[in-house]
């Protein structure tokens, strides 16, 4: 566990932790699991408040949230079509794949979005194919907000129960985090070796 997160955040309090989440959402390698949980030890301790620890990690990773949206959305999807076209092996999927995501984002696009914020590393990208395929900007905002909001609050309170045992947060999130990314470079990596082109 990082001190200079721990003295940051009992430095600058609600601002701290709005601040480490923007950064987690920008930077996916800071995880927002051991940040929402220190504060939620903070909390626990009288430091801090609960609802205010978790309203402040939603914002700080909302603000991360709408400037990945934003910046795909600037970019748009027909920018990457060359690189699809010639990558495609790598990325693991065609053109027609894309029109079909763009098909399923306009369906079923909040699920995607309210879901994918509970994901380590997904968590973070998933405002990326939001905003290149055009998710209507409030639909992006309302399901990102709840589940962002949804994701720091379980890890905030998972804090707040540890109270002063603050060891048992790697312990517990450490290898749930783990695996989880684990399983996502295998799906990658099962994608790269079986995949082809369609027709």
């Amino acid at each position: 566990m990082s001190d200079w997160m721990i003295n940051l955040i009992e430095q600058s309090g609600y601002l701290g932790v709005a601040f480490l989440m923007f950064l987690e959402t920008v930077f996916p390698p800071i995880p927002s699991e051991i940040i929402m949980s220190i504060a939620g030890v903070k909390a626990a301790q009288g430091a801090l408040s609960l609802p205010w620890v978790i309203a402040a990690g939603t914002a700080g990773a909302m603000l991360g949230n709408y400037f990945w949206y934003l910046a795909a959305r600037v970019i748009g999807i027909d920018r990457f079509k060359p690189l699809i076209d010639r990558y495609g092996r790598w990325l693991t999927m065609d053109w027609n794949e894309i029109q079909r995501a763009e098909k399923l984002f306009g369906q079923y696009g909040f699920a995607f979005v309210f879901f994918g914020r509970m994901l380590p590393t997904l968590r973070s990208l998933i405002s990326i194919p939001a905003g290149l395929l055009h998710m209507r900007l409030s639909t992006f905002v309302v399901w990102s907000t709840l589940g962002t909001a949804g994701w720091t609050a379980l890890l905030a309170v998972f804090g707040w129960a540890v109270g002063n045992n603050v060891d048992q947060i790697d312990d517990f999130i450490g290898p749930v985090s783990t695996a989880v990314i684990i399983l996502i470079v295998a799906t990658y990596l099962w994608r790269v070796i079986f995949w082809r082109p369609k027709a």
